[in-house]
């Protein structure tokens, strides 16, 4: 019985050496078998590694070709409409008391986005960021490439992304296309320039072959709006960022050696106080209309306001219900002076003088003439008229000019007196005309 134990637990030693490899009371032999086994072991595994690299670098070479993708999965139009639904409500853009310069402008701006934004600077609480974000209501539809990140239009290869391009070459199958509102996009100050820019998933590029790209915010904002809320607050950066797109209408990401581009041409809409410091010039020029905002001093006004405030606050449904008729009036007319706009035109004199006023105001640039005939044609379309007058450059040209005027550099941005001046002596106007 005694012989028949010591067999049995000397079998069980020599069955743990050999699975562990290492133990204080084996013999000498017995470490040897186990190291063995262990030694075995770790080969076998090296092989099987070995191997599964070997296929992967295989499957890599077998890849001709290298292809664009996006990874993030655009909106479909029955998510957007549930998440329009559950968005927190936006106040009229009709019930804004006063304010008529800053509306007018970002009107004109929806009626023809070409030309170029609009910077509104003023005071602090004067509604300067409801305003803008009270634009989402009006803004009309336009026609995109279903399923494409970017909102690439089907007709326009300047707004094309590359995908849409080659799928349009090929001609192998038609685009699908659908009809949807013209998006506004936040731009946060803290944003990084990856999520304002995209990035590129390097990983997937080296292990799938496939250039594996995350839109971001310009992406997002191309064909729409982009709104810079503080914009003088923004990080150089940034602005360099901003700079880069809207002189090109591309953005551009290089990351280790690969690149991606695609469309980005978008109206940017900027808003600030004065105190808090100036934009730089580079910037300040980049936007095709400039609008102050006062704070208002009618006693009466101020409470109108406030208690407008007060009652949308208490009930936003009901009260938007109430401007519900006026809200829809004004869509109407800039859908409809956004269809009157091509048939508009400028007679010769006025555009001449237009740029004799810009070239006596010692205005860099051409900029300033072509926004001011671009802003003065959407003004004409959407008071149905189908000649630009005299009246509606008055009304335009000093938010077209007065940040493109020198200046000293202690002074503030000229209030549009200059300009009215200038246009009076040159088109032998009254100033109180308009």
């Amino acid at each position: 019985m005694a012989t028949m134990s010591a067999a049995v637990a000397s079998s069980g030693v020599a069955a743990v050496s050999s699975l562990v490899g290492e133990s204080k009371s084996q013999s000498k032999s017995s470490r040897h078998v186990g190291l063995a086994a262990s030694k075995g072991l770790l080969t076998g595994c090296k092989l099987q590694c070995k191997s599964l690299v070997n296929q992967r670098c295989s499957k890599r070479r077998s890849r001709a070709t290298v292809t664009n993708v996006a990874t993030s999965e655009p909106q479909t139009q029955a998510t957007k409409s549930a998440s329009k639904g559950d968005a927190r409500p936006v106040y009229p853009f009709t019930a804004i008391v006063g304010q008529d310069e800053m509306k007018l402008c970002l009107i004109l701006n929806v009626i023809d986005p070409k030309i170029g934004g609009v910077m509104i600077m003023g005071d602090r609480g004067t509604g300067k960021s409801t305003t803008v974000r009270a634009l989402t209501d009006l803004l009309p539809e336009i026609k995109v490439v279903e399923g494409d990140p970017f909102n690439s239009d089907p007709e326009d290869p300047e707004l094309m992304s590359e995908e849409v391009r080659k799928k349009i070459a090929d001609g192998s199958q038609e685009l699908p296309v659908m009809y949807t509102k013209i998006t506004m996009v936040d731009l946060p100050l803290g944003a990084t320039e990856d999520r304002v820019c995209g990035t590129i998933d390097i990983e997937k590029a080296l292990t799938e072959g496939v250039k594996a790209f995350e839109p971001g915010l310009l992406a997002k904002a191309n064909r729409g709006i982009l709104y810079v809320d503080e914009v003088n607050l923004l990080d150089d950066h940034l602005v360099d960022v901003l700079l880069d797109s809207a002189a090109s209408g591309w953005n551009t990401v290089e990351r280790e050696g690969i690149s991606i581009s695609h469309p980005a041409r978008f109206i940017l809409i900027g808003s600030g106080n004065p105190e808090e410091g100036e934009l730089r010039p580079q910037l300040l020029d980049r936007f095709g209309m400039h609008a102050q905002v006062k704070t208002v001093r009618d006693a009466e006004l101020r409470v109108k306001i406030v208690e407008e405030r007060g009652k949308f606050d208490q009930n936003p449904k009901a009260f938007r219900d109430a401007y519900k008729e006026s809200q829809e009036k004004l869509r109407q007319q800039i859908f409809d002076a956004r269809a009157r706009l091509k048939s508009v035109t400028v007679p010769y004199d006025l555009r001449v003088k237009i740029s004799q006023v810009c070239s006596e105001l010692d205005v860099d640039g051409l900029r300033g003439d072509i926004v001011t005939t671009r802003a003065a044609k959407a003004l004409a379309a959407l008071r149905g008229q189908d000649e630009v007058t005299a009246k509606d450059i008055l009304t335009v040209i000093p938010n077209c000019l007065r940040h493109r005027l020198r200046k000293d550099p202690l002074e503030d941005i000229d209030s549009g007196l200059q300009v009215v001046e200038k246009f009076s002596a040159v088109f032998g106007f009254a100033q109180n005309a308009a």
